[in-house]
This record gives structure tokens, C-alpha cells and sequence, in this order.
């Protein structure tokens, strides 16, 4: 029984992680309109975190992260000139910031669920259906939300002091670090976050009721 569990969730999570490539590396992975790009990247990652638990959620976070880092050695100019800063750096900023979101979306679904689970009463199905709607808006939301509180975080602790970033800084006008970061993300981040909040807990809900309860 532990092997064909096992089994499952190695496929879901394959499968899983084929879309994440595929987001990455092809135009199906950003949606690009009126000088916004919103990248679909961390949906997988949430998916995963919320069907196949915290683990599963940090692999496929890393998985994320570690195509993000690729972009860095020529096909993004912001990335390329934080790797030329510091390369180690640049990889704490892309791939260890991602593993954590993922990880923790994981853990917060998981609380969430087990804590609605606890208040449902015994045989009453439709309500409980009802009530873990919550954790698995909350776990959809918190996804997008703590990539982008985790990169931002971590790229204006590693390059903030930086001339390239206080570029940015003197071209936004921000008077600290944390209008730099409401600034830089922007529109682009709230969309995002909308985005991966609606697809995530829609997916995820009628995957998990028609699947992962069997």
C-alpha cells in the first residue's frame, strides 16, 4: 500500500514538475500585455505544495528556482547582471527563496485543512467541502504571495547596496527599502498573485476532491 501511494505521487509529481519545465521554458509559462508580464511559474509549485505536501511543494519550488537561475547566464538582463555582481548571491536570490515558498504553502494548506477538518461534523460532507475552500484559497494565495515576499526580500538584502539596484531605486523614487519593493513589484505583483490564487485554488480543489482522497 506504502509503495503504491509512494508510486502515485512520484507520477503526480513528475508530472508536475514537466509543467514547470514547460511554463519555464516556452511563452505558455508569462502572459505579456500592456508593458506587464505575468509570469504563471509558480502555479506547479503551489499545485504541488497543496496535493503532494510540503516536500513536494519544495522540490518543485526548487525546480522553479533553479530555471529561474538558468535565465541568468543570458536570457534575462536582470539576472545576468546580478549573476555578474555575484553569482552566489544571485543563486541564494533565485533557487533557496523558492524552496522555502513552496515549503511553506505545503505547511499552511496542510494546517489549514487538518484545522477545518477538525470542525466538521461527522457525516456532513457537503459542509465540509464548503469549509476547506478556505485552505485552499489561503494555501493558492499564500504561494505567489511569498515568492514574491521571499525574491524581493532576498534580492534587496543581497543587493540593495548595489549600484545597479539603486538605479532602480533613483529611477522609482523610493525612499527605502520597502517602496522599493511596493514599486518594483508593482501592478505586475498583484496580478500575479490574483492569477495564481483564482487557477491554483480551482485546480487544486477539483483535483484533491476527485484524486487525492481515493
Amino acid at each position: 500500500m506504502k509503495r503504491t501511494v509512494s508510486t502515485q505521487t512520484l507520477v503526480r509529481l513528475a508530472l508536475l514538475a514537466a509543467i514547470e519545465l514547460v511554463l519555464a521554458y516556452t511563452p505558455l509559462g508569462y502572459f505579456r500585455t500592456a508593458g506587464l508580464e505575468i509570469s504563471f511559474l509558480m502555479i506547479p509549485v503551489t499545485l504541488g505544495a497543496i496535493l503532494l505536501g510540503p516536500t513536494c511543494g519544495a522540490i518543485l519550488g526548487g525546480i522553479f528556482g533553479l530555471t529561474s537561475f538558468g535565465t541568468c547566464f543570458g536570457s534575462s538582463a536582470f539576472g545576468a547582471a546580478l549573476l555578474a555582481i555575484n553569482p552566489a548571491l544571485t543563486f541564494i536570490v533565485c533557487v533557496p527563496t523558492r524552496i522555502l515558498a513552496g515549503w511553506l504553502t505545503g505547511l499552511i494548506f496542510k494546517a489549514l485543512y487538518n484545522m477545518e477538518s477538525r470542525r466538521v461534523v461527522a457525516g456532513g460532507a457537503e459542509d465540509s467541502d464548503r469549509a476547506h475552500w478556505f485552505s485552499f484559497g489561503c494555501a493558492s494565495l499564500a504561494g505567489p504571495i511569498l515568492n514574491t515576499v521571499f525574491f524581493m526580500g532576498s534580492l534587496v538584502a543581497c543587493f540593495y547596496p548595489t549600484e545597479y539596484i539603486q538605479s532602480f531605486v533613483s529611477m522609482l523614487g523610493a525612499a527605502n527599502p520597502f517602496m522599493f519593493i511596493v514599486l518594483f513589484v508593482g501592478v505586475q505583483g498583484v496580478i500575479e498573485a490574483l492569477v495564481g490564487f483564482v487557477v491554483s485554488a480551482a485546480i487544486s480543489k477539483a483535483v484533491y476532491r476527485v484524486f487525492m482522497t481515493r
